[in-house]
């Protein structure tokens, strides 16, 4: 398959992973339809922030994986489908476990329903490194064992198992993109690497508070996470049904990203805990590290950018943010 020329749906389009995909797809030649989630603020997300010719060719459509008259609508004439819509906080998914199943578990469902009836060419549905938990063995390929060790990582491994489900029992064209933990501009402040960036930056923050600092994780820039789903998404080599691992195959603890995130923004700030960044303690996942050889050789795909290269890049972005004074007001965020 090729993207460019081909009718393409992403769905979560309006996310950070999501925008920068649409960008990729356009420069491609493909015709988008973003799909993002109507609030009242009018706003698109990270998909208002990008180029005016690059949003231009972009046919944004207001919509709910949770609803699947609106999937059965939007899917029509798609021939390749990017699923990346997702309730994706891992802390949030403690307080609020339905909506997790909700938007991860039926409406993957739902994707993949009108995505049979319409006879979609292919479909990439996002799994999360998350499904893992702490690693059994090292590095991880996609035959370790999966432990929900949160609601959220539950939820996903729900969605993968609908996934294969739909490509044995239909036929379906569908695979699950499976990355290790992306980072990049437009990121949540959510994530580790963006909250201590911004605290770094921020004049307002005397510190950078973190929650524990030992757990490591395969850090991937988002470019190369992007190009793994056109990868997966275009490869003659890939099975229906099955899972591809993306990640860069070096771990690295919070820690390490702290003391890089100093060098590279020149600030010595101290570094605090906060108790309220912390996940329970049975729930808290140690380490990942992938093993991505499986996707390499159906695709090719290699990971290009370092994780030190990926930060300067991100740390450019978000001096631009804090030049514009387009910040969150609360520094603290956690969720």
């Amino acid at each position: 398959m090729d993207v460019g020329g081909s009718n393409v749906l992403v769905t979560g389009a309006d996310g950070f992973i999501g925008s920068h995909l649409v960008e990729r797809l356009v420069a491609a030649g493909a015709r988008v339809t973003a799909l993002s989630l109507y609030n009242a603020f009018d706003s698109c997300g990270w998909l208002d922030s990008l180029a005016g010719d690059v949003r231009a060719a972009v046919r944004i459509a207001r919509g709910d994986v949770r609803d699947p008259q609106c999937m059965d609508d939007v899917m029509a004439g798609q021939e390749i489908v990017f699923h990346l819509a997702a309730l994706i906080g891992i802390p949030y998914s403690y307080a609020a476990a339905r909506s997790y199943v909700d938007v991860n578990v039926t409406g993957t469902l739902n994707v993949l329903e009108a995505a049979r009836r319409h006879g979609v060419g292919r479909v990439v549905h996002t799994s999360t490194s998350e499904v893992y938990g702490t690693a059994l063995r090292t590095p991880i390929d996609e035959t370790h064992p999966l432990q929900g060790q949160s609601p959220y990582a539950a939820s996903k491994i729900g969605a993968d198992a609908m996934v294969e489900a739909y490509a044995r029992s239909h036929a379906l064209q569908a695979v699950t993109l499976r990355p290790f933990n992306t980072f990049g501009p437009r990121q949540s402040e959510r994530a580790v690497i963006p909250t201590v960036i911004r605290q770094a930056l921020d004049p307002r923050c005397a510190a950078i508070r973190i929650g524990d600092a030992t757990p490591r994780r395969d850090f991937s820039y988002v470019a190369d996470t992007v190009e793994a789903f056109l990868a997966v998404a275009t490869s003659d080599r890939i099975h229906p049904g099955s899972v591809y691992n993306s990640g860069a195959g070096v771990a690295a603890s919070v820690a390490d990203v702290v003391d890089l995130v100093r060098r590279i923004t020149g600030t010595d700030k101290p570094l605090e805990t906060q108790e309220a960044r912390f996940r329970p303690a049975d729930s808290e996942v140690r380490l990942l590290l992938a093993d991505a050889e499986r996707l390499s050789t159906a695709t090719g795909w290699r990971p290009r950018r370092s994780l030190e290269s990926g930060l300067e890049t991100t740390v450019a972005w978000w001096r631009e943010r804090i030049a514009q004074g387009a910040l969150r007001p609360d520094s603290g965020y956690v969720t």
